[in-house]
């Protein structure tokens, strides 16, 4: 592939860790760091921040998760929604997880919020409770993760975050019913 030079160091993470190893990958000359992926559908998953490398090194440990995507810009899997202004436009939420037990969870991982993310979340929220109806015995949910409280809780499984996660929505008094 042309422009794609590859480094085996790891950047963080060793085996005494915990953690998946990330390394870097020169794309079109930008590096960027990735997860070597066993449990995604794609050999190396690429994230758009540390959190979403995080997540993806955390989700490759999880012994209840059996796959997941990240789900890039090309995979094309969007949902629309209306944002703040009213306008309409795309979301990619971030990761689809399917767990032991067959339950699928779109993820979204947030370092900095803003004021689309409501709507985004609403829309998430919506697109699962529908997917679940018409899938007959599919279960779909969501999952909406903070940076701040990634930080601070560090679940060991993926039933540990939809646990301490599973409450959380994007602030600026937004409350799904």
């Amino acid at each position: 592939m042309r422009g794609l030079k590859v480094s085996m160091r790891p950047t963080t993470g060793s085996p005494s860790s915990g953690r998946t190893a990330r390394n870097k990958a020169t794309i079109h000359g930008a590096s960027r760091e990735y997860v070597v992926s066993k449990k995604s559908v794609f050999n190396r998953t690429i994230g758009d921040s540390r959190l979403e490398l995080e997540f993806a090194s955390f989700l490759e440990d999880c012994a209840d998760v059996e796959s997941y995507a990240k789900n890039y810009l090309a995979v094309g899997f969007k949902l629309d929604y209306v944002k703040a202004d009213g306008d309409i436009s795309n979301y990619y939420p971030d990761f689809v997880v399917k767990v032991a037990g067959g339950e699928i969870w779109l993820v979204e991982t947030k370092g900095r919020e803003d004021l689309n993310d409501p709507g985004k979340w609403e829309r998430l929220q919506q697109w699962c409770s529908d997917a679940s109806r018409l899938d007959s015995g599919q279960q779909y949910r969501a999952l909406f993760v903070r940076e701040e409280e990634w930080e601070r809780y560090k679940p060991k499984s993926f039933r540990d975050a939809a646990t301490v996660f599973g409450g959380s929505e994007p602030e600026s008094g937004f409350r799904v019913q």
